[in-house]
This record gives structure tokens, C-alpha cells and sequence, in this order.
């Protein structure tokens, strides 16, 4: 039955699924439109608890999400031409990225953004990876036993993604004017996340713009700080880590271009 499903027939599987987890949810009528129903369906996920759930539902889950991200195109960092020796400069979304790791803007519970179809990165990247990855997450901070500080990273596997690791960092959140301590904090979490990939033998990582966004970093400053941690790091160490510095907003765009060419014409 699993196996003859097409697109639809997932989907519809994994609302009522999801929606009969919740007694309130059990007469809720599935809307016939397609685009609502994505939207319903990934609404679920977000806001759904880290919990056991069905190797079944699993199974669906993996090829629906498998094939939608198929269908907004993967990018393969071999595709990539570098602005730099190993430094490459990307506009896209990062969950349709074939490296070894993505970087997660994560915040400070760890488990993913838990608003319904929030756009912040760390919802994007839970819904496609499906909800193994908050299940992972959740065991994580269950035996970290605490909330996870600013500037330090966690690995763990990409699920659905076409990565292979997902590298969870919590930025500096700016109140004001950016602090001395906020910078060495951003800091923190590029070179953190470095050296997590290091030791697991990752060879591709992509950074988002950690803490900018609803964290309120200044997206210049913050874009500085991360290409000087990045070069610095490249400089030290032989690990031969390639690095895509990956944007979505044309000002982030356009700010990395002019930090890299700067490079490039020395």
C-alpha cells in the first residue's frame, strides 16, 4: 500500500495521522486544495512534540519529504565554483544543499521552531528533515539537562536532507546596540561549528547568517565576523573544511560579494 502512494495520498496520510495524534483534531476536515494542505501538513509538523511515533507514518514521511525536496531542485556543492580557495558564496535554500553539513540557527531549547510555518531558518530546516530530527534533538537535551548556551554546536544526522549532518548552533540574540560580548559569542558559534565538523570528518559545511534575522544581529557585521572566523580557521588548520557561505536575502547577497571580492582583488 505504502509503496503505490503518490504525492497526495502521502500527504493526506500524514495530515490524518497527525491530526488523529490529537483528540481535537480528529473532525478537522483536510482541505482540498493542495497548497493548503502543505501548509497544513507542515504546520503539523512544527508544532507536534518530540515523541515515538509509527515506523509506518515514518516510512510515508521519509518519501513524501524525499520527493519534495527533489522537486525544488538540489544543489550539489561539486556544481559550485568557489569565490575563493575552498570558500564558496550561495543565494538559495539551504535545505535543498548536497554538502557534508548545514548549519541550524538554532534556539536555545534545541528541539526547532515550534511556530506554524514560521520562516525562520530553524523551521525550514526541521520540517524537511522530518521529525526525527526534533526526536534527536530532544534526546540530546535530555541528557545535556540544560538549556544550550550561545556559541557552542551539536551535530547530528540530516534525516530526509540531502546533507548527510545538520550542525545546531544558538547565536548571540542583539538587544541594541551589538556588544563586545555578542561578537566573541558569533564568533563562537562559526568556530564551534567548525571544529564539531572537523571532528566528524566533515569535509563541506554551509553557514547560514546565524543571529541575524529575528535575532537581530546586524547582517553586515555579522557577515564580517563570520568570513574573518572562516578565513582564520582555513588559515590554521588542515582539515581542508570547504566552506559555502549560504544567503537568501539579496542584501546578505550582496554584502558577502563585496567581503569576498575584497579578497579577491588583493
Amino acid at each position: 500500500m505504502v509503496s503505490i502512494m503518490d504525492q497526495k495520498d502521502r500527504r493526506t496520510f500524514l495530515i490524518r495521522h497527525l491530526l488523529e495524534e490529537n483528540p481535537d483534531g480528529r473532525n478537522y476536515t483536510i482541505p482540498e486544495d493542495e497548497e493548503e494542505q502543505k501548509r497544513l501538513l507542515r504546520g503539523l509538523f512544527n508544532v507536534r512534540l518530540p515523541a515515538d511515533i509509527s515506523s509506518e507514518f515514518l516510512t510515508v514521511q521519509d518519501e513524501y519529504l524525499k520527493k519534495a525536496l527533489e522537486q525544488k531542485g538540489i544543489t550539489d556543492i561539486a556544481d559550485l565554483v568557489p569565490v575563493e580557495d575552498g570558500i564558496f558564496l550561495w543565494q538559495g535554500d539551504i535545505t535543498t544543499l548536497k554538502c557534508d553539513a548545514i548549519v541550524n540557527a538554532a534556539n536555545s531549547g534545541m528541539t526547532g521552531c515550534y511556530a506554524p510555518c514560521h520562516s525562520c531558518i530553524d523551521n525550514c530546516i526541521h520540517t524537511y528533515a522530518g521529525i526525527q530530527l526534533r526526536n534527536a534533538c530532544a534526546d540530546i537535551m535530555r541528557m545535556q539537562g540544560h538549556e544550550e548556551p550561545a556559541g557552542q554546536a551539536k551535530i547530528t544526522p540530516s534525516y530526509n536532507l540531502p546533507c548527510k549532518y545538520v550542525i545546531h548552533t544558538v547565536g548571540p540574540v542583539v538587544s541594541g546596540d551589538v556588544t563586545e560580548t555578542d561578537e566573541k559569542l558569533l564568533r563562537s558559534c562559526y568556530l564551534s561549528c567548525l571544529e564539531k565538523a572537523s571532528e566528524n570528518r566533515v569535509k563541506s559545511i554551509a553557514f547560514c547568517c546565524i543571529s541575524t534575522g529575528v535575532f537581530c544581529f546586524p547582517n553586515r557585521r555579522a557577515a564580517e565576523i563570520a568570513v574573518e572566523t572562516v578565513r582564520e580557521y582555513r588559515s590554521k588548520n588542515n582539515d581542508g573544511i570547504e566552506v559555502i557561505f549560504n544567503v537568501w536575502k539579496d542584501i546578505d547577497l550582496e554584502i558577502y560579494r563585496g567581503l569576498l571580492g575584497e579578497n579577491r582583488k588583493a
